[in-house]
């Protein structure tokens, strides 16, 4: 696949002051003393990936701002000597609120940062204690402030439902109070629990309940007639933007299927027909890297078929933009209704998409069961 138009540069962070209860991230707490040779592994891995265009830059985590800022500009001043990354570049990255400080928020937007996520999860004490999140809800809205005074004008807010024992009745409260800070963008996922987490094992014990899905569906549905009454665009099954000026750039190009370059311990990159991830441990990682050998860990070829399941898959979650039939041309050279002729036959008649002249989405009813729809894209 061509990527002249440019790639989306991800950047990985896998570091945490305390890793959170239901996380099962390529994260870890403690690991200080390897913060110095950590950067200076990712900045070797930049200039060893070679010239690129780059038009979004996201630094992720763990928890990114972990990191002292002096350690976040040395890495952004890499990426601009690595690459040629776009002046009009969306740059992210993420924080928790129990990490940023008003004059840290301000040396990342001196260097170049214009996009903030900030992983605030509740505004229920309880729910934050339960989640193992270092923040309290009053710190999250001081750090929403205090981005906005340092400069920052396109913040993104994550918040999480269905958590075990939260009520419909938390979960509105916890989105009035994210609306109450004017946020541009906002992020909604519905909890996984992962196996071997703190989470997972409390809920195998018996000291906490089983989420209820039922109550999860209803928290999601509730959540869409809020935002829609406040004049969000929901854009993506989980993400909700002000107006679409604040769309995630970044995340655009994984719902397109698009050219990405990953860098850090963990880190995905699909590009030019090839999928591959870094090694996972961070200490591996540096060994790695500043030994000046690769740290791909897997790799795979991505046939045809495969990139064209996935092509449908990731945009059918853009919920108004869905696939169309157009760029499926242009990228593949076939007609995406014949290709996928049966499955979508049957997935319209299960009253899971629509299509029109132009390109085929989720229904409204396919939104809910979107793993069902997504199956049918997948080769055999």
């Amino acid at each position: 696949m061509a990527d002249a138009s440019g790639i989306a540069l991800y950047i990985h962070i896998p570091f945490c002051r305390a890793k959170c209860a239901y996380c099962d991230f390529n994260s870890y707490a403690g690991l200080e003393a390897l913060f110095d040779d950590y950067a200076a592994a990712v900045c070797q891995e930049m200039r060893q990936a070679g010239p690129a265009q780059v038009r979004t830059i996201y630094v992720g985590g763990g928890t990114p701002t972990v990191l002292p800022p002096s350690h976040i500009a040395r890495i952004l001043h890499e990426t601009r000597d690595a690459f040629e990354v776009s002046s009009e570049a969306e740059v992210s990255i993420e924080a928790n609120p129990g990490t940023v400080t008003y004059a840290a928020l301000g040396e990342l937007v001196a260097q170049g940062v214009n996009r903030l996520s900030l992983g605030i999860q509740s505004f229920d004490e309880r729910e934050l204690h339960l989640l193992g999140r270092i923040h309290s809800a009053s710190g999250a809205i001081q750090a929403v402030h205090a981005a906005r005074r340092a400069g920052f004008g396109n913040v993104n807010l994550d918040l999480l439902y269905g958590l075990p024992g939260q009520s419909l009745s938390s979960w509105r409260t916890s989105l009035e109070r994210a609306l109450d800070l004017a946020p541009d963008h906002l992020s909604l996922y519905a909890l996984t629990i992962e196996q071997d987490t703190p989470l997972a094992t409390a809920i195998a014990g018996g000291k906490l309940p089983d989420p209820d899905p039922d109550l999860a569906a209803d928290m999601c549905e509730l959540a869409q007639e809020f935002l829609q009454s406040a004049g969000f665009l929901h854009y993506e099954i989980s993400n909700w933007a002000r107006t679409p000026r604040f769309l995630c750039q970044h995340n655009l190009t994984y719902w397109r299927n698009e050219p990405y370059l990953g860098i850090g311990a963990g880190a995905h990159s699909w590009r030019a027909g090839q999928r591959w991830s870094n090694t996972a441990s961070p200490a591996g990682y540096v060994a790695q890297v500043l030994g000046g050998r690769r740290p791909v860990a897997t790799q795979e070829a991505i046939h045809p078929a495969l990139e064209m399941g996935e092509t449908m898959i990731m945009g059918l979650r853009l919920l108004d933009e869905g696939v169309t039939f157009e760029r499926f041309r242009q990228r593949f050279d076939l007609d995406l209704e014949l290709e996928f002729a049966n499955a979508l036959q049957e997935l319209a008649q299960l009253g899971l998409i629509c299509t029109d002249q132009e390109r085929v989405r989720l229904s409204q009813r396919g939104r809910l069961l979107g793993n069902q729809v997504f199956l049918r894209f997948l080769p055999d």
